[in-house]
């Protein structure tokens, strides 16, 4: 039986809109009824989910910032900084190539390392609060999401320079057509998902995950059912125990209702 369901947000539970559907709501609610927990597991920001969840955030539980930020019954169980010297490596290393641009992320802002109109808002880099920086934030402030818009695309060619440079620190996933999240080793969606189990006691193979880009390619791969969306990427659609439709035809939710029919 199912008892924790995960989701991606952009290009998986959102539509094409960038919307919740309104009646993700109600099936999270009665699934939780039948003892089944819902998580967002996403590359936003916590305080960025909230806003999706409103109606149901403190029903729910949120593995945020790729695994950063654990939450579970709206209280924080695991939070994951980047050291000071890793950050000081990777904006040595972005900086190597002249069409790639570092924005690193605190728990409320975005630093952006070049001028805002270097970056382009996709999928779930929405630059909250940003703020144009010129020297790296002090040792002092706690980043917790690293990410690289690459201006003109070509994020598979610069994802694999930079694991080049800097595989041994971080884990850099495609994110979108033009970004690179920079990930800290150890640190992912799946880690999060796993500090979720634990909290309440879950197996592996109770546990249901859906995904489209390859930074949900380890919890596709971690748990009892990775589900991964008809607009995934290839690589992960191949490793995925299930392909489902698209997030344009609200895929996640038909699944959430089968689930929920299947607990009864």
């Amino acid at each position: 039986m199912i008892k924790l369901i995960a989701s991606d947000m952009d290009g998986t539970l959102l539509d094409e809109n960038s919307c919740v559907p309104p009646e993700t709501f109600d099936l999270i609610r009665a699934l939780r009824e039948r003892g089944v927990r819902f998580a967002a597991s996403s590359g936003r920001r916590y305080d960025r989910l909230c806003e999706f969840f409103g109606p149901v955030r403190d029903e729910m539980d949120f593995v945020a910032s790729n695994g950063a930020q654990v939450y579970a019954e709206g209280r924080m169980i695991d939070r994951e900084v980047y050291s000071h010297l890793a950050i000081k490596r990777l904006a040595r290393t972005v900086g190597m190539f002249d069409n790639l641009h570092l924005a690193l992320f605190d728990r409320t802002k975005s630093f952006l390392l070049d001028d805002e109109d270097k970056f382009v808002r996709e999928v779930d880099k929405d630059l909250p609060n940003a703020e144009r920086i010129w020297e790296l934030p002090s040792a002092e402030t706690s980043i917790i999401k690293a990410s690289i818009y690459c201006e003109g695309g070509a994020v598979m060619d610069y994802a694999y320079a930079l694991s080049r440079e800097l595989g041994d620190e971080f884990v850099f996933a495609p994110s979108g057509s033009a970004w690179v999240d920079a990930m800290q080793r150890g640190v992912t969606k799946a880690s999060g998902i796993r500090q979720l189990m634990d909290h309440y006691g879950i197996e592996r193979e109770e546990v249901m995950a859906f995904g489209d880009s390859m930074n949900d390619y380890e919890i596709i791969r971690f748990v009892g059912t990775g589900c991964a969306m008809s607009n995934a990427r290839p690589a992960l659609r191949a490793v995925a125990d299930r392909v489902i439709g698209c997030n344009r035809d609200q895929a996640v939710q038909a699944e959430l209702r089968r689930v929920l029919e299947e607990s009864a």
